[in-house]
């Protein structure tokens, strides 16, 4: 049986003590002088049969975690033997137990028996505050703040953690403005209150404590960071202003700009963030994750030189996620028009979360450069890790097949694959827009019920199916209710909304479909949307807006079949 050692010496030291003789009155003299320096005083106690049958049962049970054993013996034998370090013991076993009123028992003998004793009291607090008894916390946090003046900075924001987890937010303000009371030229005393208050919502009060943990310590980043963001949440402009004079006293507050870029992305201010990013740049010229940083904001705004300038930057500087720098830069290749540099670049991406993606933008440009059969068999030769890898290799692959207008290939494609799996939520919407296509109009309707089915929540599937019937004139009132019930899903989606316009206009409300319509359009100008608009505005007359809205799509989508097909069916 293992006993712990600390446990062992201790009880030979009780034994010891049976056995000690008379000392000399030097001896007492010497031992004397030791108490007055702070020596601990312990009881001469008796290492009775009794006192170590209920110690090594005690430290069974507890090895055994038989707690409730454990607690009540070590509790006995501290109030037996009144010794500190069993009521040390008994403390930490009830606390380990979570048996708070023991361990209250237990520390309330401890302080008794050593009041002086540091751990004793962070015990009681630890407990008291963490059973929400702050009042009970208070003196045992008096103590221990005053026990060592070099540190009480570092225990008020220790505190401030630690409270900013308490369920009573006020109860923890009321405690930190009441020990704060002796510190007030102490600004991380002020902060602890500021954190408090703002954790209570009252910001006034946060704020002015801030302010005066700064104007106590005017370098202090992390307050000058906190008083911004209580301001954002009292006046965004004066939290600008905050933000921008203290970066102007102290540019190399790096944190402090950095909060600052926080905020103005927040406000989607993409310019001013980048700047002040380039500004850190200048600080720190060998920081990769800011010259990343400065990438993504710039690829943000389309300023693709910046862009690629500054992901190159940091793939010089050793950015470790590699693969997520090529994955941008290969972005950029192609919307630059660049199909080779882009191939190449997402070639580079070996591993993560972007690998899948890369692959299957590597076959899309393959489809360009070599053909379908190319493009492909890229796809055939990744091995998916799991059955939503394999559908997004499967969708790629389909996608691909349209690109050619191979709609029977896509269609016996996805057919296959759902023979192995019948369930995939994304492979049955896909079979029926394919079916759509090939005129399968029964497959459509069955897959999208099924899809429904499956995920009640999905907007996509109602709309699909709403839209397909009300595209053949059928079932119109069903149809309403269909893509009505999309919009409540996912009322800001504007293709949605276009099928919601479409369906109207075919139950020959043309003023209400007119309205979602130009709502959708408004929104994203795609070409089919543009296709529908049109139509509405030429059947209710007004052809030259029409054509005007199908020349502006035209512009940006030449070649769209759908938007061809409806200018020749009404402009003939």
């Amino acid at each position: 049986m293992n006993f712990s050692m600390h446990w062992i010496l201790f009880l030979l030291g009780l034994a010891g003590c049976t056995q000690i003789p008379k000392v000399e009155n030097l001896q007492a003299e010497e031992l004397a002088s030791q108490n007055q320096q702070g020596q601990l005083k312990l009881p001469h106690q008796e290492l009775t049969s009794e006192l170590l049958f209920d110690f090594l049962l005690a430290e069974t049970a507890l090895q055994r975690d038989n707690l409730e054993v454990a607690v009540e013996r070590y509790s006995k034998l501290a109030r037996q033997t009144r010794d500190p370090r069993i009521a040390e013991r008994a403390t930490e076993v009830a606390l380990r137990a979570r048996q708070s009123d023991e361990a209250e028992k237990a520390v309330a003998l401890w302080i008794e028996l050593e009041p002086d004793s540091i751990n004793a009291r962070q015990a009681a607090a630890a407990l008291f505050m963490s059973t929400g008894k702050l009042d009970k916390a208070r003196p045992h946090l008096v103590k221990l703040l005053s026990s060592d003046k070099g540190t009480v900075d570092k225990a008020f924001m220790h505190l401030s953690r630690l409270l900013s987890r308490h369920d009573d937010n006020k109860a923890a303000l009321k405690l930190l403005q009441q020990l704060a009371i002796p510190y007030s030229d102490l600004p991380e005393a002020h902060f602890a209150i500021s954190q408090a208050a703002w954790n209570a919502n009252q910001l006034d009060l946060a704020l002015k404590e801030m302010k005066k943990a700064l104007e106590l310590r005017p370098d202090w980043e992390i307050a000058a960071i906190h008083q911004g963001r209580i301001l954002q949440k009292i006046a965004n402009a004066e939290a600008m202003s905050f933000y921008e004079n203290y970066l102007a006293k102290y540019p190399k507050a790096n944190d402090m700009r950095i909060a600052y870029v926080r905020m103005l992305m927040a406000d989607k201010n993409f310019i001013s963030a980048r700047d002040q990013f380039q500004k850190l740049m200048t600080e720190n010229p060998f920081n990769a994750d800011i010259a990343l940083a400065v990438g993504l904001l710039s690829l943000e705004l389309n300023d693709f030189d910046s862009a690629e300038a500054n992901f190159k930057k940091a793939l010089e500087l050793g950015y470790e996620d590699s693969n997520n720098i090529y994955f941008n830069l290969a972005r950029i290749y192609e919307v630059t028009q660049r199909p080779d540099a882009a191939l190449k670049a997402y070639q580079q991406v070996s591993g993560g979360e972007r690998y899948l993606p890369a692959q299957i933008r590597i076959a899309v440009l393959l489809l360009k450069k070599k053909g379908i059969d190319h493009a492909r068999q890229h796809l055939h030769q990744l091995t998916p890790e799991n059955e939503q890898q394999r559908a997004q290799l499967v969708l790629a692959e389909a996608q691909l097949l349209r690109e050619v207008n191979a709609h029977y290939e896509v269609f016996k494609l996805l057919d296959k694959n759902l023979e192995k799996f019948p369930d995939q939520p994304d492979l049955l919407y896909d079979r029926a827009l394919a079916a759509d296509k090939i005129g399968k109009f029964d497959i459509v309707e069955k897959d999208l019920r099924k899809l429904i089915e499956l995920r009640p929540d999905n907007a996509h599937a109602y709309n699909a199916l709403g839209y397909s019937l009300a595209e053949r004139g059928l079932r119109l009132p069903e149809a309403l209710a269909l893509i009505k019930k999309a919009v409540e899903l996912s009322p800001e989606d504007p293709y949605i909304m276009d099928s919601l316009g479409w369906v109207y206009y075919r139950m020959g409300n043309f003023s209400e479909g007119l309205n979602y319509l130009n709502l959708a359009f408004a929104t994203r100008p795609d070409p089919e949307i543009a296709a529908h608009l049109g139509e509405v505005l030429w059947v209710k007359g007004a052809k030259e807006d029409a054509e005007k809205v199908w020349r502006s799509a035209l512009e940006a989508h030449p070649g769209n079949e759908t938007l061809l097909d409806t200018m020749k069916r009404l402009m003939q």
